[in-house]
């Protein structure tokens, strides 16, 4: 069944998509080139993580954001995992949101919207059920009403029901009411507060190992979609 879309997202969403990435590249460009110059000079080159995700209609697409791991690697030339290569001041653009300033740029070229679904990683994707994967039929969001309900503190099962939630009832009001909720989030919800300190995970599971760990899926599951999320990866 073709998922029908309304007045305001065919029509007035792409406008302001584009409306809005414009006015924040011109506002905060100094920003931008300050938080580029930190990058260089804390984690060296290249300042711009680059990684490919799905879109729209699970079109792969290369994902923009400031990068905030170095390139540490073991004894073996391997690179070591996650949370030892996510620095201080990494850690500091995840937590205020600073390092996904490129992904304006995304939404410039029609990748993402400023609200949808928070595009996930190929691997992830493929873990998911095709209901699950319905969170596709729209473009994925800097931010989204996942995000507004805990980001990385809410389990994957509630993340992949608020996406569905969400494109189920797209408005005008209801993205306003995630933009500023967002913002809400990122600039006053972690002052002094005990209650958020779930927020303050960085790094969570690939929805894969997630559902490993929860036995929902076999090794050989798993290891089979991971080849399928390689193969997708190499086009």
């Amino acid at each position: 069944m073709v998922r029908k879309e309304g007045f305001y997202e065919k029509y007035i969403k792409r406008i302001m998509d584009v409306c809005g990435a414009l006015g924040a590249i011109a506002a905060f460009w100094w920003l931008y080139l300050t938080v580029a110059v930190l990058v260089k000079i804390k984690l060296g080159s290249p300042v711009l993580f680059i990684q490919k995700r799905p879109g729209k209609n699970e079109k792969i697409f290369k994902l923009y954001k400031f990068r905030t791991m170095t390139d540490e690697c073991d004894c073996n030339g391997n690179l070591m995992p996650d949370e030892v290569r996510l620095t201080r001041f990494g850690r500091a653009l995840r937590a205020t949101s600073m390092d996904e300033l490129p992904e304006t740029f995304n939404i410039l070229k029609g990748d993402m919207s400023i609200i949808g679904p928070r595009p996930q990683l190929v691997r992830d994707m493929t873990f998911m059920t095709p209901g699950q994967r319905k969170r596709h039929d729209v473009r994925p969001g800097l931010s989204g009403l996942a995000q507004t309900r805990g980001r990385n503190a809410l389990a994957w099962d509630d993340k992949l029901s608020a996406d569905l939630e969400y494109i189920e009832n797209i408005t005008f009001l209801g993205d306003i009411k995630i933009i500023i909720d967002t913002i809400k989030q990122v600039f006053l919800h972690r002052k002094g507060n005990e209650d958020s300190k779930a927020d303050e995970i960085e790094i969570t599971d690939d929805y894969g190992d997630y559902l490993l760990k929860q036995g929902r899926v076999t090794r050989e599951e798993y290891d089979a979609k991971q080849e399928e999320a390689k193969r997708l990866l190499k086009g």
